[in-house]
């Protein structure tokens, strides 16, 4: 019996360290080359990297509508756009949700939503939910920043858009911006990775 135990708790045991590892490792890392995607825009046309021959590089950004924090950065995800599209760096929104689960994050609701608040960037469904695993995405927002290489997109950045998801007026560090700035100097990136600040992707 207490040989039975023991095989039970170091089953337990190498099943925990699997799955933490496996967890831990997911997704990109900055350094890697991110694979394209085709993925579904509200004007219901696919959209893939390859599309933005122009394009040095893209922020991607993970984000939803129902989420607060997305919410809260919606002006600042437009913003972004704005400055940095014309400079090379368009944002590409990716709405990786469930909407079975989430039913305010249907196409429907993303098609409201984005004329609601005028989104100039595309605002795409991660349909079956296939491409936020491979980033390594967990929340919403979260945020990749891609460079065209002579390898393909690299992965620069990955996390938080800034510091301060409450108040636009009292950020300190614009991570993002920072990020790109610092590319289209050609410099390199001092923060490389933060922490992402939001909601848990609902599956």
């Amino acid at each position: 019996m207490k040989t039975l135990k023991t095989t039970f708790v170091l089953l337990a045991l190498i099943s925990f360290f699997a799955f933490t590892v496996k967890t831990e490792d997911a997704g990109y890392k900055v350094g890697d080359i991110a694979t394209d995607f085709s993925l579904e825009n509200i004007d219901g046309n696919m959209v893939s990297l390859k599309d933005y021959t122009d394009a040095k590089g893209f922020i991607v950004i993970f984000t939803c509508n129902t989420c607060p924090y997305s919410v809260a950065y919606e002006d600042r995800i437009t913003a972004l756009d704005k400055k940095y599209a014309s400079k090379g760096y368009p944002v590409i929104a990716i709405m990786p949700n469930n909407p079975d689960v989430q039913k305010g994050d249907s196409m429907e609701a993303m098609r409201a939503r984005a004329k609601a608040k005028g989104f100039t960037f595309p605002y795409l469904m991660d349909k079956g939910q296939k491409i936020y695993p491979q980033y390594g995405a967990t929340k919403t927002p979260h945020v990749y920043i891609l460079e065209k290489t002579a390898n393909g997109n690299q992965v620069k950045y990955i996390g938080a858009i800034d510091d301060n998801y409450q108040d636009a007026n009292a950020v300190n560090q614009k991570y993002v911006e920072n990020a790109v700035d610092a590319l289209l100097a050609g410099k390199t990136i001092k923060e490389t990775h933060t922490r992402a600040i939001g909601c848990t992707i609902k599956v």
